[in-house]
């Protein structure tokens, strides 16, 4: 995919407009009122926030309206790659990145209605969205939350099909809070009165509190993970109940058991908005659904090349204790079925609790390897990550590259071939799903 025309938009919008989020929701109100109000004109919108399963929850929601025949658009951030993987445009057979010359025109339209006025290039994108999304026929469209939730520049959709939150966890304490309660709060942020909400899996009570009255407030119809609808494994596959009874189902294409939660979420939330989803097609969806960077595994690529002959690789982006607590899970449970030394290669950025995420791989990981992340400013150099892995009670060196972990496993490696999770940031898979020629698609 040519990608320069829409690069070149975003690159001069970051010349012309600050970093960061800005915390309401004004400036993009008023950008989009004078583009006509797009948002108002979309099909039934699922929109989700969490801390922890969104883009999972995305995909899920994706696969099982695609797989029953729907036209389907898709929004989620941060992309992986490219500017592109945000927008995923409705088309027949399968939803589309959108094409170049569509999403420059788009930016350079926005650009030009906002006028130079103060704004963030993320309130922009997010005015990209409603304008892609309102000028392309779907029946549904699947949106994400960039930050929290109430303040968020895609909270602007007056009347939801569903609102979804997924699991909630401390993350981004300097724009949220530094409480579960106050994180809860903000991504409740995101229900409208006498909308239908979806609650996932959720770790904390004290956050599930937060969450359900908020929905009773709000006269929201409410199903929660756990008490209205849930999913576990039997046998080798997965069973999802609710209140119409029992789906016994593949067990889902992404790994780990956590995804089982995050498939019951989208099957709740695909039914609450509406849509009859058979059998059928809810089988089509667990075998399909594709999600990059998310416990992808990586089997061929200019990386995989240098890694010890017979090697595994996992590269997944989560980048908070909670991620890494369903991560380790997740290789916990290749370690059984699979016994192999684990090796990490990690890069982390300065915004997150690195010795919390290292923390849950104690006692599983033989050795990690920590490298810069040289695509974000606020990438943590390889040498303090390392000390943050030895905090968490880890064997931690740091290296100067993907590259140059994977060759020096292969030319020291002795004994079985290892099982080697890359991960730590989105923004390090990535560069890792660059670097290694695979980009999503």
């Amino acid at each position: 995919m040519t990608t320069l025309s829409a690069d070149r938009e975003i690159e001069h919008l970051m010349t012309l407009h600050p970093k960061g989020f800005d915390l309401s929701l004004d400036r993009v109100t008023r950008l989009l009122q004078r583009l006509g109000n797009p948002q108002d004109r979309l099909p039934p919108v699922i929109h989700i926030a969490g801390t922890n399963g969104k883009g999972s929850c995305a995909a899920f929601s994706r696969a099982l309206l695609e797989a029953a025949g729907h036209l389907v658009h898709v929004h989620t951030s941060p992309h992986l790659v490219n500017w592109h993987e945000r927008y995923r445009l409705a088309a027949e057979g399968g939803g589309k990145l959108v094409e170049d010359d569509v999403f420059a025109e788009a930016i350079a339209r926005v650009a030009e209605v906002n006028g130079g006025q103060k704004i963030t290039v993320f309130e922009i994108l997010t005015a990209v969205t409603f304008i892609l999304f309102s000028e392309h026929p779907a029946e549904a469209a699947i949106i994400e939350v960039g930050l929290g939730g109430r303040f968020d520049a895609t909270n602007v959709i007056r009347r939801p099909a569903v609102s979804v939150i997924m699991p909630i966890s401390m993350d981004h304490e300097a724009y949220l809070g530094d409480r579960v309660e106050l994180i809860a709060a903000e991504k409740a942020g995101i229900m409208k009165r006498g909308c239908p909400v979806v609650i996932g899996a959720q770790e904390s009570d004290t956050a599930l509190q937060v969450l359900i009255e908020t929905a009773e407030r709000l006269d929201c119809p409410t199903v929660v993970y756990g008490q209205d609808f849930l999913a576990f494994e039997e046998n080798g596959r997965m069973v999802y109940q609710d209140e119409d009874g029992l789906m016994d189902l593949p067990s889902p294409r992404l790994p780990g058991r956590h995804q089982y939660a995050n498939a019951a979420a989208a099957i709740a939330a695909v039914k609450a908005a509406g849509f009859e989803i058979s059998h059928r097609a809810t089988e089509k969806a667990m075998t399909h659904v594709a999600w990059p960077a998310r416990m992808q595994k990586l089997t061929q690529g200019k990386l995989v090349d240098l890694a010890p002959k017979g090697a595994e690789i996992w590269l997944d982006g989560g980048h908070n204790p909670g991620a890494g607590i369903v991560v380790a899970e997740a290789l916990a449970e290749q370690e059984e079925k699979n016994p192999r030394p684990l090796v990490l290669i990690s890069g982390m950025i300065n915004t997150k609790d690195q010795t919390g995420y290292f923390g849950a791989f104690k006692g599983l990981a033989r050795h990690v390897y920590t490298v810069p992340v040289t695509n974000s400013e606020a990438g943590v150099p390889n040498d303090e990550l390392a000390l943050r892995a030895e905090e968490a009670g880890l064997s931690a060196e740091p290296v100067s590259s993907v590259a140059s972990a994977l060759m020096l496993l292969r030319d020291s490696w002795d004994g079985p071939a290892p099982r080697i999770l890359i991960g730590g940031s989105l923004y390090f898979a990535g560069a890792v799903l660059a670097e290694n020629g695979t980009p999503p698609t």
